[in-house]
């Protein structure tokens, strides 16, 4: 029973949360990002800092590697909704690293369709991709083939 408790334990202590923007382009691709000697592609967003809400995280890391804010960008008044929640392996950690990403879409339409042309790679990040259902699988994070199949599944993109 021992090892049973610590390995639930060691679980529990392994899991990173995280925050991430589902953005969909009128050719109903989704946008994802790879950071710099990354050979994988993630959904755009990251970590809060201390004392954060997860809009306040999502808007700050959307600014940080996509030069836009989510908010104030964008002619059409946006909001942004919850989406859901990812959970898989965590990309590039020990085995058993969990990642909990809930996952956001920026509403109405119009005001998403209008952040497809303003999205760029900042710094952080070395290049963005409009995908579909066809990219490929090996090029993606396992919350980010997950993301993708809902995202087909729901009719949201090709």
């Amino acid at each position: 029973m021992g090892k049973m408790n610590t390995s639930v334990d060691t679980l529990v202590k392994s899991h990173i949360d995280k925050l991430a923007l589902i953005l969909i382009n009128s050719h109903r691709q989704q946008l994802v990002a790879r950071s710099y000697d990354k050979a994988v592609f993630y959904t755009p967003g990251g970590k809060r800092e201390p004392g954060e809400s997860d809009k306040e995280a999502l808007l700050r890391e959307c600014i940080e590697e996509l030069s836009v804010d989510l908010l104030t960008s964008t002619k059409t008044p946006a909001t942004i909704q919850l989406f859901g929640t990812f959970e898989a392996q965590a990309y590039g950690k020990s085995e058993g690293t969990m990642v909990r990403l809930s996952c956001f879409r920026v509403t109405p339409r119009d005001a998403e369709l209008e952040l497809e042309h303003m999205v760029k790679a900042s710094e952080e990040v070395e290049e963005l991709k409009w995908i579909d259902s066809s990219f490929d699988r090996e090029k993606l994070t396992v919350t980010g083939i997950m993301i993708l199949d809902d995202l087909k599944r729901k009719g949201l993109i090709d």
